[in-house]
């Protein structure tokens, strides 16, 4: 309801009446009251439109700076125009996170993952298509389906590069002044920790290496220096993801597991003498059922469920394991997997999980001193090429 007013003699102005007391005090506590909660409302509006809603728990509500790597993993770079694996992507990721981490900075993370042809062929939920090689169709995918975004910032603040959150960060720094926006390419990472020209900046614009991401993280032989290991992002898959891997592992009860990767590790070339020589001269050999049966016969004991993770698509090539192990592979489960996996890298998320939750988990080749392997070549050779060995 409008305040009355009284007309005044002689000059035409219009004077509000005066309030009793009683009622201007009331006046006075509801405009507090509504001007609080309107501060409230643009302050959490600010955090919606950079993409995220705050919670206690978020980590992104600690920082209002942020890191940028890229549009895309290992870009830019020589992968621009090609793409990596799902393992490779993850430690240039992984690497990129661990410096927002250490600045304390929200990270702004590509929205979309390159799909790679070489690691992206169908036929491994559906047995009966394994050797007709299909690809899915989309070379790209939105890191949420591949991810638990909202999972990952309860340790490293993250805001997506979709036009929502990212463009309202560029236009804010474009307001506040060119200086907040801070480009930089070979600065380490306690540099731009210490030095002003860089801490103080709303965004700090990084060019990582143009061999891949990760090389910014060549340090990570020392221990200390890792801030987040190398099983953070295999514990963070989208929730479809991880409850699609707990539906499986419920049926599979108690069981083992080993990862078999052939296909694409198994490449050989002619040298000048034309004879075949292989970065993993063992590979092809150690990875046959005969040999596989052999070596992890002190590991896994016979009539245990073992569950295989291959990108081997040849039909019932593990056959002869079933002489003294109860099979399971992901084609088993096509009722949970098919309704929900749009590409390889969320599947190998979901195996993934499965083979985390093994009691003995065998893996291709060791990354750690710890690790039980199938094959014991090194699987970080990049240089020498031996020939093949298929004898025993």
């Amino acid at each position: 309801m409008a305040i009355p007013y009284r007309i005044t003699g002689g000059h035409g102005r219009r004077s509000p009446l005066p309030l009793p007391t009683a009622r201007a005090i009331l006046a006075a506590v509801i405009t507090g009251a509504v001007l609080s909660i309107l501060c409230v409302l643009s302050f959490t509006h600010s955090f919606s439109y950079l993409g995220f809603q705050p919670r206690s728990v978020d980590k992104r509500e600690s920082s209002r700076k942020y890191l940028y790597w890229g549009a895309r993993i290992d870009c830019p770079g020589k992968h621009c125009s090609s793409c990596a694996g799902l393992g490779h992507q993850e430690s240039s990721l992984r690497c990129a996170l661990e410096e927002a981490l250490f600045l304390d900075r929200i990270f702004v993370m590509p929205s979309r993952m390159c799909l790679s042809s070489v690691h992206n062929t169908k036929g491994i939920i559906d047995s009966s298509n394994a050797t007709s090689n299909p690809r899915w169709e989309t070379s790209y995918c939105a890191m949420e389906s591949l991810y638990d975004i909202d999972l990952i910032s309860k340790t490293v603040p993250v805001v997506l590069d979709n036009p929502r959150s990212w463009y309202g960060i560029v236009s804010r720094s474009t307001k506040l002044g060119e200086g907040d926006v801070a480009h930089v390419q070979g600065v380490s990472r306690d540099e731009l920790k210490d030095n002003p020209l860089y801490s103080d900046a709303l965004l700090v614009n990084r060019t990582a290496s143009p061999l891949a991401w990760f090389m910014e993280c060549k340090d990570r032989t020392k221990r200390t220096s890792v801030m987040l290991p190398y099983t953070f992002l295999p514990t963070m898959p989208a929730r479809k993801l991880r409850v699609a891997a707990r539906k499986i592992k419920e049926i599979l009860g108690e069981y083992d597991a080993i990862h078999v990767r052939r296909g694409d590790l198994l490449k050989n070339r002619k040298d000048r003498f034309g004879v075949e020589r292989s970065l993993h001269p063992h590979l092809d050999r150690d990875t046959h059922p005969e040999f596989i049966k052999r070596r992890i016969a002190k590991w896994i004991p016979k009539g245990r469920t073992l569950f295989i993770a291959s990108n081997e698509r040849t039909p019932g090539f593990f056959s002869p394991l079933s002489d003294r192990y109860k099979l399971a592979y992901s084609s088993n489960f096509s009722g949970i997997l098919e309704p929900i996996i749009e590409n390889n890298y969320q599947l190998f998320m979901v195996e993934r999980l499965i083979m985390q939750g093994a009691k003995t988990f065998v893996k291709t080749m060791k990354e750690l001193d710890s690790d039980l392997a199938l094959c014991d070549d090194p699987k970080k050779n990049t240089k020498n090429w031996e020939v093949p060995v298929y004898t025993r």
